[in-house]
């Protein structure tokens, strides 16, 4: 696994912005029973888990990421909320050493699309569920997205993020595969519901948190690679971040379609 959008501060604070705007729209229904033992795989910097935690205080949770890095911050993120209901481990998603059967849910979010083979990592997550318990996946999909005013500049730097992700293995448009791919992998019953986020004038906290923090803030986080690769040229690049920033603003609007997919251990 290649993480496209690198492992700085600024990436860092881009999740925590990420995690706490679509708080609402991605967790809100996430509850687990008391005394369940869910599985995060692959809770990176613990932004996701925060809420999860906060949201299931009687539910005991096993945070596992591939990165020593991310997995601190993440441990001191919860630490310093004061919960207790996490313990955190080292792992690979597709070479997890625990028994069939171990978790009674399992939780995995923003993780499949930068995986090269995302059903061998569900096979092997389904492994590890009880009969009859629950996956909970979300994922976005960067071909949802379109705004006003949109030029060609601002779609084009868009699309360097998709090829970008693409050439490391990954797949940015995983949304829209979520169905097919826990069907491949043995899920049952597979449901899928489109989880929409529209941003103009009349939802500041959005415009802010979500279209500048979370959205933009990753396209410009693959800058570099995308020039170094010849997708794009500097100006080029540079017009099209201004005239996504254009969208952003007065007048302007986002729109972007996460999806949040439930299925279960047959």
């Amino acid at each position: 696994m290649r993480y496209v959008h690198g492992y700085s501060d600024s990436e860092a604070e881009r999740l925590r912005d990420q995690a706490d705007t679509l708080a609402g729209l991605l967790h809100e229904e996430v509850r687990y029973p008391h005394g369940a033992l869910v599985l995060e795989a692959g809770c990176g910097t613990g932004c996701q888990t925060l809420h999860l935690a906060r949201n299931n205080p009687g539910t005991q949770f096993v945070a596992v990421d591939i990165s020593p890095q991310s997995l601190a911050q993440a441990e001191a993120k919860v630490q310093a909320a004061g919960l207790s209901n996490v313990r955190f481990e080292q792992g690979d998603i597709f070479a997890l050493e625990r028994a069939d059967a171990s978790y009674d849910h399992i939780f995995v979010c923003f993780v499949l699309e930068h995986l090269a083979d995302p059903a061998g990592a569900l096979r092997g997550l389904r492994r590890l569920l009880k009969p009859g318990g629950g996956i909970c996946v979300i994922e976005g999909d960067h071909g949802s997205f379109y705004c006003h005013p949109e030029t060609a500049a601002a779609r084009r730097t868009v699309e360097c993020l998709v090829e970008v992700q693409a050439a490391l293995g990954g797949d940015a448009l995983i949304g829209r595969r979520l169905f097919p791919l826990l069907a491949e992998a043995g899920f049952a019953g597979p449901r899928v519901t489109p989880r929409m986020i529209y941003v103009d004038d009349s939802r500041p906290r959005l415009a802010e948190g979500f279209a500048r923090n979370t959205f933009i803030a990753m396209v410009r986080g693959v800058r570099d690679q995308a020039i170094a690769a010849g997708l794009i040229d500097a100006a080029g690049w540079e017009g099209g971040i201004r005239d996504l920033e254009l969208a952003a603003g007065p007048g302007g609007t986002f729109c972007y379609t996460f999806f949040q997919a439930y299925a279960t251990m047959p």
